[in-house]
């Protein structure tokens, strides 16, 4: 179903050379409501021949700023919502034609639609309780695709770009979960990121990023290039107007950036699968708005007309979520070192670990009648904190120029955050396998850090037979001690 491009893709016109592997990018594009977007972006690193790649790819990138266009956004919210496309209605089906035709004008390389089947339907109109199992030749639809950007400058991105259009989103992340699942082999060895939007604009006060934290300094570092949209921040950018509005008083001085939680299709990817993951979005002022989402998500009012008229008439604020996105896309595909940043996971994990054990400490007496510790979990994060402070030292003397130092440094980056795996996932919870990150089990939509020993801690207090509750709250320190102390190792000269 992927086609991967090989050398000859790159031979023609101005074309990136001297490429000896392969990568794959995949962007996801959901419309349920306003428009889902995602990208999966996949591997292999190409070294380049410009004496300076990082000047050429932002020179590249702005001019892939300049293209997009609020009046393009607006076209497409109403050509996409337009019409209601439940999953597996024929409405649904024919909104995939329209896309997969779409993209083929577009000129993207290859576009696929991929089936799956309907198990059971929508009760029919004469019939409204009737629920009927539909056969093998019931009704089908799914879509993924791959494009290539800048085709008519003769310019391809450095790693493959997948884009794929997700069904189902409500009804279990079934699109996006069944293609991850399918392709299980090919993303756990070649994907380096998956990036997906939610609801675009869900406010209008400021910008909203939910990522790993290896993708904390490329998200800064784009804003930071990005004029904000804001009013009173005219000639500012984006992440003055982040920074001043939604900032991380509590931990340090930058603008917030929020864990992954679930409830939207980077799940399968980022806690099943431990591809690094992000999602952006404008949203509202939480200090006065203290409900999730909007108020008319998901309802027959969520219409192109009520951004039209209340959430963003100019379109400025997804013109700018836009510029974020594909900054972010292009980057990942383009940049020849995997833009990762492992230090700041070591800050985070210092910072999480403090979380949980703050936890503990409110059973002072329990810690030291069942002899628990988070002493190792500690030491484990400063060897960590260690190894990735060596990592990005040895960046700096890194020959660009040679494919195999190229190689090894970005399989590094990419198998970082699989390295936070655990294969037997959590307690009763075998499909959420990330040990530092997974959604809480008292809250789907929200993201929880050291999930394990969080919901091992969780009202303790109320647990029947002590010592073996606080058995498991030892068993997962040790499971996420062991789990850090091995990403660390990860990271270490292999040269």
């Amino acid at each position: 179903m992927l086609r991967l491009l090989g050398t000859d893709d790159y031979e023609v016109g101005t074309r990136i050379k001297g490429i000896t592997a392969r990568a794959i990018l995949t962007l996801a594009l959901g419309a349920v409501g306003f428009l889902l977007l995602g990208f999966i972006i996949g591997w292999f690193a190409k070294s380049s021949g410009s004496s300076n790649p990082s000047q050429v790819s932002q020179s590249m990138r702005k001019e892939f700023w300049d293209e997009l266009k609020a009046e393009n956004i607006k076209h497409y919210l109403y050509n996409f919502s337009r019409v209601p496309h439940l999953a597996g209605t024929e409405e649904n089906f024919l909104l995939a034609k329209q896309i997969q035709t779409q993209w083929k004008e577009y000129g993207l390389d290859q576009v696929e639609l991929t089936h799956y089947d309907i198990l059971l339907s929508y009760p029919n109109q004469s019939h409204p309780n009737y629920i009927s199992i539909v056969d093998e030749k019931g009704q089908e639809a799914r879509q993924t695709g791959q494009t290539v950007v800048h085709e008519k400058a003769c310019w391809r991105p450095r790693r493959t770009m997948i884009f794929a259009s997700w069904d189902a989103e409500e009804f279990g992340l079934m699109g996006s979960t069944e293609w991850a699942e399918e392709n299980v082999k090919l993303l756990e060895h070649r994907a380096v990121a998956y990036i997906n939007a939610d609801s675009s604009v869900e406010g209008n006060y400021t910008l909203k990023i939910d990522c790993s934290p290896l993708l904390y300094q490329l998200v800064y570092s784009l804003t930071k290039e990005i004029p904000s949209p804001d009013e009173g921040f005219e000639g500012k950018s984006l992440y003055e107007s982040w920074h001043q509005k939604y900032n991380w008083t509590d931990f340090k001085d930058a603008p917030r950036i929020n864990k992954l939680g679930s409830g939207n299709d980077f799940e399968v990817f980022f806690q099943r699968l431990g591809i690094a993951s992000g999602r952006a979005r404008y949203t509202k002022s939480s200090k006065e708005h203290r409900y999730n989402g909007y108020p008319v998500y998901h309802s027959i009012y969520e219409t192109s007309e009520i951004v039209d008229k209340f959430y963003d008439p100019l379109y400025k604020n997804h013109l700018v979520v836009a510029k974020v996105r594909g900054g972010l896309v292009f980057d990942l595909a383009n940049e020849v070192i995997i833009p990762f940043n492992a230090q700041d996971y070591a800050s985070e994990l210092k910072n999480y670990a403090d979380i949980v054990n703050n936890m503990g400490q409110k059973h002072k007496s329990q810690l030291d009648t069942y002899n628990v510790s988070f002493y190792a979990l500690y030491s484990a994060i400063e060897n960590f904190t260690k190894s990735a402070t060596s990592f990005h030292s040895r960046l700096k003397d890194l020959d660009v120029k040679n494919p195999l130092e190229v190689r090894s440094v970005n399989d590094q980056l990419m198998y970082l955050e699989r390295a936070f795996i655990d294969p037997l996932g959590l307690p009763g919870r075998p499909f959420y396998r990330h040990i530092i990150f997974a959604p809480s089990s008292h809250n789907k939509y929200v993201g929880e850090s050291f999930p394990g020993i969080y919901d091992a801690l969780f009202d303790i207090e109320s647990k029947s037979d002590q010592r073996s509750a606080w058995d498991e709250v030892k068993r997962q320190i040790s499971i996420a001690t062991f789990t850090v102390q091995a990403a660390g190792q990860t990271l270490e000269d292999v040269l």
